[in-house]
Parts: structure tokens; sequence; C-alpha cells
């Protein structure tokens, strides 16, 4: 794991409290190894903390854990956009839980204070509800037509066959593929139907 502070102090301590932990190896941002995850160290998470949150993103794989004195749901979504998905508190943070917190997004998992994650899922309960259902909407940005037509290309139906079982025109079935990969940035079918199985859509 890489780690950067916002302050020379908390780099020094914090490092100082990992270096002693055999579960993780703190590595120099200018090693060549790049770090399966990297720790920023924040008072608060500000629009000058949010661009190094994204700058790190841009220019790295690793996955991120945010250690800050205060956060509320809206930051923690900002976090989360930058691809950092492990959150704890500055008075949370003994060498143990950002260990534990370390170790679990290492392996995909998210982590985040108990009391943030109950607020942060009552508001995309309502996000879900008053926003995305009504549009015909999911948080992948999917309409329930668009997933049944990526569901049925990747079984290897084609357009003619997709239009019969749907009960659409093929013309309807070649917008939505088009609709769906010029949204989504995707070069193809093939890589229409890759992104719904990563996403666990099909």
């Amino acid at each position: 794991m890489a780690l950067r502070a916002g302050d020379p102090v908390s780099q020094a301590g914090v490092a100082s409290q990992l270096r002693t932990r055999p579960e993780v190896k703190v590595i120099d941002w200018d090693e060549p190894d790049s770090p399966q995850v990297v720790v920023v160290v924040l008072d608060v998470l500000d629009d000058g903390a949010l661009r190094v949150l994204r700058q790190i993103q841009r220019t790295s794989t690793a996955r991120g854990v945010l250690v800050t004195t205060h956060i509320d749901e809206q930051q923690l979504v900002n976090a989360a956009e930058c691809g950092f998905v492990g959150v704890v508190r500055r008075a949370e943070a003994t060498p143990e839980r950002l260990v534990q917190v370390i170790g679990a997004v290492a392996k995909g998992e998210g982590r985040v204070p108990p009391d943030l994650l109950g607020s942060l899922l009552e508001q995309v309960g309502r996000l879900q509800g008053q926003v995305l259902a009504p549009n015909g909407l999911n948080f992948t940005g999917l309409a329930a037509r668009e997933i049944e037509v990526l569901r049925l290309v990747a079984e290897g139906y084609d357009t003619a066959d997709i239009a019969m079982k749907l009960s659409y025109s093929e013309r309807t079935i070649k917008n939505v593929l088009h609709a769906v990969m010029t949204r989504l940035n995707l070069r193809n079918r093939s890589h229409a139907v890759a992104y719904a199985l990563r996403q666990g859509l099909i």
C-alpha cells in the first residue's frame, strides 16, 4: 500500500504505525511497484482534497482508503466516485482498524462507518424510488428493456430473433443497443455484453 497525507506529521505518524504491521507493506509513491491500496489522510474532504483523490484515481489502479476527521453522506458519495471505498474517521484510526480496512479494500470490499452506511442506504432508496424508477432506470443507468436486450445478445440471439422475442421492430432493437453503447462508451455488442456481465446485470 502507498500513503499520502495532507501534512508531514500525519504522513510520518501513519507510516510509522503501519510499518510495524506485518499484514501490510508500505511503499513509496516513486517505487516501481504499483500499490494495491492507497491510503489518503486528510482533515476535510473539500474541493482541493477531491482533486487529489481524482488525480490518484486517474493515475493509479489502486483502491482507496480515506482517513478523515469529518465526512458526511455527500462527501462519502464523492469519495466513492473517486474509487475510495474504505473510510475511517481519524478518531477511530487505530493501527488495527486501518489494517482491517486496508485488507478489506484490497479484497474488493467496502468499509464505511456504520452511521454513514445507514443514512447512505436511505438516500439510495430515495434516489431509486423518486428519480430512477419513475424514469425506467436503475443504478447501472440501464433501463429494464436495455438489460433484457443485452441478456438476449449474450445468449447468442441476433437482432431479428431479439425483435421477435420481445415484440419490437428490428430498428428498435438496433436503437436500444446503439443508445446503450453510446451512453456507456462501449465499442460494440461484445463490449456491451462484457460490461453487463461485469456489472452483474445478466
